[in-house]
């Protein structure tokens, strides 16, 4: 039967990471999401008896949280579904922010992350929302729009977008070229959009989801972001065939495991050098021991107007092609396209693989893997405990670092990850960076501490870290972050999330001494009660 994907944003990804990190779901691909519902319902399905007959009580308790969430799904565990229907949420958030912020993932930085490229500036900021969910047999369909407003902002003058612009080897700063969604420049007019965070349907076939539309994707094994794809952009048009179920293939799966993989394709916004990309991404992950799970991943951006058109041959080119590509070829109508690979892994690790989980993503540009050339990788690494002993069983702790300014010579002047010299405006939807927000030639990372009050209710500070390199960006940039988040439940249908944020950032290059800010959010989400026919 179909299913639709769990958005990106849910309290279902913590809620499971944390159950997988305690030495349960073992048939979870946590390197590759978004899960689809009725995925998530057979991973639970699948660690029922252990859950259930542990000692655990904080596993137990978000397991019934999540059976709750699912229930249209698996009703009485096992039943037919039949046709499910409705209302999946309505939701409204208000930001407040006082202070100068930052809004350029592709040089400077972000205030906001991980926010599906969502419009802020300083100010009253509002989302107001709903998400709509139809399952019928096969075929799947979720919608999730939004009203979007952000007030009018001041951004970069003229001799920083210049400079800005320079770096990314556009030249000049100049109509057709001037704006670029990837440099705010000037004074920014008010946001008041509607738009499709989600929109997308789905046939099943064969333990695959066949989709056209927008769907998130984030191919990595962390939390604060993952290198190859995450949703720190808005998500981009597509067609999109997931396995989402495990798959063991004749004597390949007895050495690596089952197996799961990805594919989507679609067309990049907001790029004027050359103008309207194409994309498609792949991905493969393996699964050879219960604690121990690998991938491996390529993304290609290729064609845009008066460059190379888009083809069979050309999307061929790029996916079959591991040789360097010369100048002459780079700059034809023969150009494969800008490459970039991923690999990533997670461990449970021995003797506390019900404590702590150990994973690495790494991405490289114009390395068939980054197994092959890690000196010219990038990536961002954590480790996870998800439980301590005792009275502090529910407490975790996550820690994460990342870098993309490798010590390499072509790694200078932002022109190494996620830049191509014909691509120019890189690894980019509408403005936001499509991976890791730590963004181009810098150094950070996050730390998280939570408690968590029941299965779907917690309590969490946060910190981060980022700084830029000054080859890339003169004088360097400094950004840390301190922030306190509650999500708390009233009955089983109505979510409150509050957070307070304080950043301190320094970029001498757009504004002088240090400069701060304080972002008060509230988010109250309705989740209705769908409706189900049975079958």
């Amino acid at each position: 039967m179909g299913s639709a994907y769990i958005p990106m944003d849910s309290w279902v990804y913590p809620a499971m990471m944390r159950l997988y990190s305690m030495g349960f779901l073992d048939s979870a691909f946590i390197g590759m999401r978004p899960w689809t519902r009725r995925s998530v319902v057979h991973m639970l399905q699948q660690s029922q008896h252990d859950i259930t007959g542990s000692d655990n009580e904080e596993a137990q308790a978000i397991f019934d949280k999540l059976l709750h969430e699912l229930s249209d799904e698996a009703p009485m565990g096992y039943a037919r579904r039949g046709i499910v229907y409705g209302t999946h949420s309505l939701y409204t958030r208000a930001t407040g922010i006082s202070g100068p912020i930052l809004r350029d993932s592709y040089h400077l930085g972000q205030t906001l992350y991980n926010d599906y490229g969502r419009p802020y500036e300083s100010g009253f900021n509002n989302i107001t929302g709903f998400s709509t969910l139809a399952e019928a047999g096969r075929f799947s369909l979720y919608v999730r729009g939004e009203y979007q407003h952000a007030p009018a902002g001041t951004g970069y003058s003229y001799d920083l977008a210049d400079l800005l612009s320079d770096r990314d080897l556009v030249k000049p700063y100049a109509p057709p070229n001037r704006p670029q969604l990837t440099i705010p420049e000037g004074n920014l007019p008010s946001q008041n959009n509607f738009r499709l965070v989600e929109a997308a349907l789905s046939f099943h076939l064969l333990g695959h989801e066949i989709s056209g539309g927008k769907t998130d994707a984030w191919l990595g094994p962390a939390q604060g972001s993952a290198m190859a794809w995450s949703n720190n952009a808005e998500n981009i048009y597509s067609f999109r065939i997931n396995r989402v179920e495990p798959l063991n293939i004749f004597l390949l799966s007895k050495l690596l495991g089952p197996v799961r993989y990805d594919f989507f394709y679609g067309s990049l916004k907001g790029h004027t050098a050359p103008n309207s990309p194409y994309t498609h991404s792949e991905m493969f992950s393996f699964r050879p021991t219960k604690n121990f799970e690998f991938g491996f991943q390529r993304t290609i951006i290729f064609g845009g107007k008066d460059h190379a058109p888009v083809t069979l041959h050309t999307f061929l080119k790029g996916f079959f092609d591991i040789n360097d590509t010369t100048v002459t070829e780079k700059y034809s109508r023969d150009d494969p396209g800008a490459r970039f690979s991923d690999f990533n892994f997670s461990w449970r690790l021995p003797f506390v693989s019900k404590y702590a989980t150990l994973y690495t993503d790494f991405i490289s540009h114009d390395d068939v893997t980054p197994v092959s050339a890690p000196r010219r990788a990038a990536y961002r690494t954590g480790l996870y405990i998800s439980q301590f002993p005792g009275r502090l069983r529910p407490l975790d702790l996550r820690i994460e670092a990342a870098t993309s300014d490798q010590p390499v010579s072509l790694s200078g002047r932002g022109q190494f990850t996620y830049f191509e010299v014909v691509q120019k405006q890189g690894y980019t939807n509408k403005g936001f960076i499509m991976g890791d927000w730590i963004g181009r030639e810098a150094k950070g990372g996050n730390l998280w501490l939570t408690w968590h009050l029941s299965g779907n209710e917690w309590v969490q500070l946060s910190y981060l870290n980022k700084k830029n390199a000054k080859d890339f960006i003169p004088l360097g940039t400094t950004q840390n972050q301190i922030k306190a988040e509650v999500i708390k439940r009233f009955g089983p249908d109505i979510e409150l999330k509050g957070s307070v944020q304080y950043e301190g950032w320094k970029a001498p290059i757009y504004k002088t001494g240090k400069q701060n800010n304080t972002a008060v959010a509230f988010q109250l989400t309705w989740y209705p009660q769908l409706r189900r026919y049975p079958q």
